[in-house]
């Protein structure tokens, strides 16, 4: 098994490739501009691919550190041409992405591992980026792995977000903590973990308050949360992951900058790729705050949130279909 256990199937790739034809679409149509009637990388490509990526949302920082390499390579090569870029760029931007510090542990696509307590993600982001229906698409996707997963409706703030997760829970067949409208979101959190623990469940999944008004009292809950779950589960919560809208651009930069300013995010999921031209975002969101995007949303079926591979997406956005 583990030798098939890594290699991304057919299937999977598709999926990829068809969620990320937008953003493709852009960076294609940018990058064959910049290198027309080029037989070499020179100066005047180097000024369009600036251009290029800047515009497709990779963001000023991450697109100056990119042409640096690029100019690194062509000076230490002394000779590229335009045909090999595409190849340089999938090289130079899959090095620059951060990864999760558990890659190479011997697991499947989303299968945990086994150590007598539940592998808690505590589950943020701003209203409308997607979150409850991640919350939905990884509880399947860890159900279907053969985990026994429990949610908590932590975001009590809104009685629409308690109702969502109530909708997700019984399409995926998993039991949802929840108490009324205005409850302790803490008190929540601490009733699912004991619950969870007392099922011997694998996966909790918390969801929790997406208002930024206030980051100080965003700080403070977020913290109470995590204190307070780590009565029940001493390492809980493993994963904070920050759910982040990948339509928006560069407005997912600042949500970005705001939630890890608030709360320790060790992992990100970038959603709703399908529908943007601005896939590029998570390239430069990954390099910027050096936090592993590990999970992207290629569409709207239960299945289409994957596990991110840097190395496959890269390929997806510069190579053609037969590379």
């Amino acid at each position: 098994m583990g030798f098939f256990k890594k290699i991304f199937s057919k299937e999977k790739k598709e999926k990829l490739d068809s969620g990320l034809q937008k953003t493709k679409e852009g960076v294609w149509s940018k990058i064959t501009r910049a290198v027309a009637g080029k037989s070499k990388v020179d100066d005047d490509v180097l000024d369009n691919l600036e251009e290029a990526f800047i515009t497709s949302d990779v963001g000023v920082d991450t697109t100056l550190k990119i042409i640096d390499r690029i100019q690194e390579r062509v000076a230490r090569d002394k000779y590229v041409n335009a045909d090999e870029l595409n190849n340089l760029l999938c090289e130079e931007i899959t090095d620059m992405l951060a990864r999760p510090e558990n890659e190479t542990d011997n697991l499947e696509d989303f299968e945990v591992k086994k150590t007598g307590e539940p592998y808690v993600i505590m589950v943020v982001g701003v209203n409308g980026v997607g979150k409850t229906t991640t919350i939905g698409k990884l509880a399947a996707q860890y159900k279907k792995a053969g985990n026994k997963v429990v949610l908590g409706a932590a975001d009590t703030f809104r009685a629409a977000a308690i109702e969502q997760l109530d909708i997700w829970g019984e399409r995926v067949g998993v039991p949802v903590i929840k108490q009324k409208m205005g409850s302790d979101p803490a008190a929540v959190a601490f009733d699912t973990l004991s619950s969870a623990k007392a099922q011997g469940a694998d996966v909790v999944i918390i969801d929790t308050a997406g208002r930024l008004h206030n980051k100080i009292g965003l700080m403070n809950e977020l913290t109470k949360i995590k204190n307070v779950m780590k009565r029940v589960v001493p390492s809980a919560p493993q994963e904070i992951l920050l759910v982040l809208d990948g339509s928006t651009g560069q407005n997912a930069f600042e949500q970005a900058r705001q939630f890890v300013a608030a709360t320790e995010v060790n992992a990100l999921a970038v959603t709703k790729l399908d529908g943007t031209a601005k896939g590029g975002v998570v390239i430069g969101i990954s390099d910027q705050f050096r936090i592993p995007v590990k999970y992207i949303g290629i569409g709207e079926g239960i299945d289409d949130l994957q596990i991110f591979r840097p190395d496959e997406f890269v390929r997806s956005l510069f190579l053609s279909k037969d590379n």
